[in-house]
């Protein structure tokens, strides 16, 4: 079966490539996690008892329960709206120094928000243990979505800071090259001199007192002193 044209440039097209990234995905699944944990816990999360019309918390009555889901799920949820239009941004970034600061803070982040999450459920899941059992006619159920998908959003963001991390370690830098039509510096390396350098050789005279010299370089044997020669008497 063939693809039509139209379709295949659809699937070659710069979005649909952005959107099968993992890291997009990744987000995006952690972008509806967080969705569901501070949705549920905002519309069904607080309920009043049947001899009381105030309302509470539906996790053991703590408020601030309800409050840190609520909260770390909102911040989490925009955290994964912003780094997903930075990332469609990334492939615009030319400076180094730039993008290697953008992926560390992606780790960074990552990392933050798979602790928040491993302690936001621990603390839910232990003021749900301790709850009194049909204390409230509804809420239930929001509380155990707040709960489960609390812990997915830990596994979610543990493998966002692995992606991140890999994108550290698969960036190359810039090897440092500039020329001087760019007004840098070119580092050159001296040559060392040659063995074969020439050896300046005294003149001789008839008249004069001779000597040998070595033929090596001056830079590799020790000079020796002129012998003195006796001269005939006439």
């Amino acid at each position: 079966m063939r693809i039509p044209e139209s379709l295949q440039d659809l699937a070659n097209s710069e979005a649909v490539q952005f959107l099968k990234r993992p890291k997009t995905i990744a987000r995006i699944f952690a972008g509806v996690f967080s969705l569901i944990v501070f949705s549920s816990l905002l519309t069904d999360g607080y309920q009043n008892k049947m001899e009381s019309p105030q309302l509470r918390c539906v996790l053991n009555s703590n408020n601030v329960a309800c409050l840190f889901a609520v909260g770390a799920g909102f911040l989490a949820f925009l955290s994964c709206l912003a780094f997903l239009v930075l990332d469609a941004q990334e492939s615009r970034i030319t400076v180094t120094r730039f993008k290697t600061a953008f992926q560390l803070l992606d780790f960074s982040l990552a990392v933050l928000w798979a602790g928040i999450w491993f302690v936001g459920f621990c603390f839910l899941a232990n003021q749900w243990q301790h709850s009194t059992p049909k204390q409230f006619l509804l809420g239930s159920s929001s509380a155990k979505a707040a709960i489960t998908f609390s812990f997915f959003s830990i596994l979610v963001w543990i493998f966002q800071a692995y992606l991140a991390f890999q994108d550290l370690r698969n960036d190359t830098p810039v090897p440092y090259k500039r020329s001087l039509d760019e007004g840098g510096v070119v580092l050159t390396t001296l040559s060392p001199p040659s063995a074969a350098s020439p050896v300046n050789t005294p003149t001789t005279d008839p008249n004069s007192l001779s000597y040998t010299s070595s033929a090596l370089s001056p830079y590799l044997t020790t000079p020796k002193a002129p012998r003195l020669a006796m001269m005939p008497d006439n």
